[in-house]
């Protein structure tokens, strides 16, 4: 779960070959805030062999992390490639002499800064916040100048400019379709080749759930044959390929297939070479385990990785689940599928961190509290899980997050026959909040006066109950409704009785079904709406106020201050909609959005959204919470929404799910708020994301030293320089090579894959 900050405006630039959209959407200001993640403290208290630990999985994340660039677009190697070369021959301060003698302005070599630390941020060129596609703020011929003319070109001058040839294009191009991640004609990505529609990710869901095989570690690439007919290739994430391997479970997967009149190929191998690293250090991790539970867990992730086996990252699973309270904190895999168009593939990420004990002591008395919490939800005690699984809930200090974006609370794993059985973790990403949520007065906006210096001071403390609401009650709460493959039901068919409709249960999961593949587009943003609702719902218990601290009128500030972001965020959300696609580009937001809804419906003045005009004679806009409403109005209306939501993710309603939630997440023009035309507003004052800068860890001799950066996109850049000295040209061409292999199902990278939205 992450939140995005709102605020100031900033110049356009000029964006060449961008056309008449290169609007601040496309562009990374150069004022961009950027922070360092500060985990000295934390990893000063490690033994020396828990600094083992945590050194070798961070490698294993870092070098997984870049699976990310092939999970994005077709370009996005060859701009990691290209820019990883230019950085490694001259470091930025040296580029930037190089770049004024080339005639480049100080604000247009910043510029060029602010991109390629936007491309480390975010794993390739589309904002992991949004999927939303930035490009160079400064024109492409001067660019093309400082590339071709710089030392990394001089010692290669083919490999650098064939690298410039392959992206430049695509790097700029913002035609219609390559604004923002989709499928079909609704954007680009690599999770699907370039021809495939929803159709094909629908027969591909319903093939691999005939198989009992899992999406996450998986993409669909689909070849039409000579009579005209789809074939289609699911690859699985794997170091093995076609490799005679040992009898493991996915041998038996690996052949062709006739599904529903088409022909299906599961192959593996996707990755090979990046995951062969990962192995390797999970490998030398291993050494370094503090106990068993930790062993047999990274013993089951290389399996997993090694074969492509999701049941073996199951396995690890469950055994990271039992590793209850480690110092040091990780999970690694194919995890989140927010950015997959259809919602089945998992995006690869890897975190490493340490314990905040003081923090994580009042997250262990939330949950000593969850079984009586749970029953203030509002469904029937027959919608929540037979026995609540307690889990592990730690404040933690991340020291390495690779991946496309660094959130603030996690709930996982992300399997729901774990979760609903063996139980799951929540960790709350401590000095992550402390950075990336920080706001600053002059930039907040859409905020009457009088509230922007309550929300200052309270918003912090209201996120951290917000965020162990959301993980820990949110998505750890409520029952799936299964039927097993042996037919029998986790439910009393008989006595259990719909609250909606006073009918007994007429739908529920089947086995092989999971809540991904069977709300798919949608899944993903239900989720993150019914979670934000539990903790905006449960935050009003006074016994969860007094856990974090705070009573008396400081709990009611926080309160309000907590549903107060919420809805300024609902307002924000219209950045991530686009109306020509009529989609959302990002979950949490459109859930926000829902939440907006739900309460400006509930009327009586609760909630109001005004448009206004600036001080600086431009639109402008004001939320307003009327804070005496909130338990008489607010809550009855969000008590009324949260049980709709449960009862209809419970029996596995998709089409009452998405009638339910499609129809709040509707943007349109209609009074009295008229969003369409706010959308122009939001994005008009809009403040971008901030980047996080991470520490590296270096082995010397036998100690671990750890390696910080200072916090603009020059030290961003220098901590990517300096993230593989032992194979960073040896990386390069890897990604190339497999980017490159792949080419021809985008049309090839340097013929861009075109198609109008």
């Amino acid at each position: 779960m992450g939140e995005p900050e709102a605020g100031s405006e900033f110049a356009i630039g000029a964006v060449a070959a961008a056309g008449p959209m290169a609007d601040t959407q496309y562009i990374l200001p150069n004022d961009i805030g950027v922070s360092s993640l500060d985990c000295r403290e934390a990893f000063r208290l490690l033994s020396p062999t828990e600094r083992l630990y945590a050194h070798h999985l961070s490698r294993a994340a870092w070098y997984g992390g870049l699976a990310v660039l092939l999970q994005t677009s077709p370009e996005a190697p060859y701009i990691y490639a290209l820019l990883s070369r230019l950085f490694h021959a001259q470091d930025p301060d040296q580029l930037r002499q190089h770049a004024l003698a080339e005639g480049l302005t100080e604000e247009e070599y910043q510029a060029f800064l602010v991109y390629a630390a936007g491309v480390y941020s975010n794993m390739g060129n589309y904002k992991s916040f949004g999927d939303t596609k930035f490009v160079p703020n400064l024109p492409k011929e001067k660019l093309e100048r400082v590339i071709l003319g710089s030392k990394a070109s001089q010692q290669q001058p083919e490999a650098v400019r064939g690298l410039w040839q392959t992206c430049g294009e695509l790097m700029y191009s913002l035609e219609p379709r390559l604004r923002h991640l989709g499928l079909g004609k609704e954007g680009i990505t690599t999770y699907f080749s370039g021809d495939c529609t929803m159709e094909d990710a629908k027969l591909a869901q319903d093939f691999l759930d005939s198989q009992n095989l899992s999406a996450y570690n998986t993409r669909l690439f689909k070849e039409v044959d000579q009579d005209g007919k789809p074939r289609y290739e699911v690859r699985l994430a794997s170091v093995l390929s076609t490799e005679p391997a040992l009898d493991s479970e996915m041998t038996s997967k690996l052949k062709s297939y006739k599904f529903q009149g088409s022909h299906f190929r599961v192959t593996r191998g996707d990755y090979a070479p990046i995951l062969q690293k990962v192995v390797e250090h999970l490998e030398k991790a291993k050494t370094y385990a503090a106990n068993n539970h930790q062993e047999q867990m990274l013993a089951q992730y290389i399996e997993s990785f090694t074969q492509g086996s999701i049941e073996a990252h199951k396995r690890g699973s469950r055994f990271w689940i039992q590793d209850k309270g480690p110092i040091v904190e990780s999970y690694i895999g194919f995890i989140e599928s927010y950015r997959d168009p259809f919602g089945s593939r998992g995006e690869f990420e890897g975190f490493v961190a340490m314990v905040n004990k003081a923090m994580s002591a009042k997250f262990e008395r939330l949950v000593a509290s969850a079984e009586q919490l749970l029953k203030e939800l509002p469904w029937p005690p027959a919608f929540e899980k037979d026995k609540f699984l307690t889990p592990d809930f730690t404040s933690l200090d991340v020291l390495t997050f690779a991946g496309s974006g660094i959130p603030a609370g996690i709930n996982i794993p992300n399997y729901d026959d774990l979760r609903q059985t063996e139980g799951f973790k929540n960790v709350s990403l401590g000095n992550v909040l402390a950075v990336a949520y920080a706001t600053q007065r002059e930039k907040l906006t859409f905020l009457e006066e009088d509230d922007k210096d309550l929300y200052i001071r309270w918003k912090g403390p209201s996120f951290d109950v917000q965020v162990g609401l959301h993980e820990l009650l949110g998505h750890g709460s409520g029952k799936l409704f299964v039927q097993d493959d042996k037919g029998v039901f986790n439910f009393d068919q008989e006595t259990v009785v719909n609250p909606e409709t006073g009918e007994q249960i007429q739908s529920w999961y089947r086995s092989g079904e999971t809540w991904d593949s069977k709300f798919s587009t949608i899944a993903s943003s239900y989720e993150e709406c019914r979670a934000e609702s539990v903790g905006l719902y449960l935050c009003l218990q006074p016994q969860v106020l007094e856990i974090f601290g705070f009573e008396g009128s400081d709990a009611e500030d926080v309160i309000y201050v907590n549903w107060l972001n919420m809805v300024r965020a609902g307002l924000l959300a219209l950045e991530f909609y686009t109306p020509e696609a009529s989609n959302w580009r990002q979950a949490h937001m459109q859930a926000r959005f829902v939440i907006l809804r739900v309460l400006l419906e509930a009327g009586e003045g609760l909630v109001t959204v005004t448009p206004t005009t600036g001080s600086d004679g431009r639109p402008d806009a004001r939320v307003r919470l009327d804070r005496s409403k909130i338990r008489s109005v607010g809550k009855p209306a969000l008590e009324r929404f949260l049980r709709r939501l449960q009862v209809l993710k419970s029996t596995g309603d998709v089409a009452g799910g998405r009638a339910l939630y499609e129809g709040y997440a509707a943007v349109t023009d209609a009074p009295p708020e008229c969003f369409l035309t706010l959308r122009d507003t939001v994005l008009l004052r809009k403040e971008s994301r901030k980047l996080i800068v991470q520490p590296n860890t270096r082995l010397e001799g036998s100690e671990v030293q750890l390696l910080e950066y200072e916090a603009s996109a020059a030290g961003l850049i220098r901590s990517f320089s300096e993230r593989f000295p032992e194979d960073g040209p040896e990386l390069e061409e890897i990604l190339t090579q497999l980017a490159t292999a792949d080419a021809r199902f985008w049309k090839g990278p340097s013929g861009a894959p075109s198609g109008q939205a």
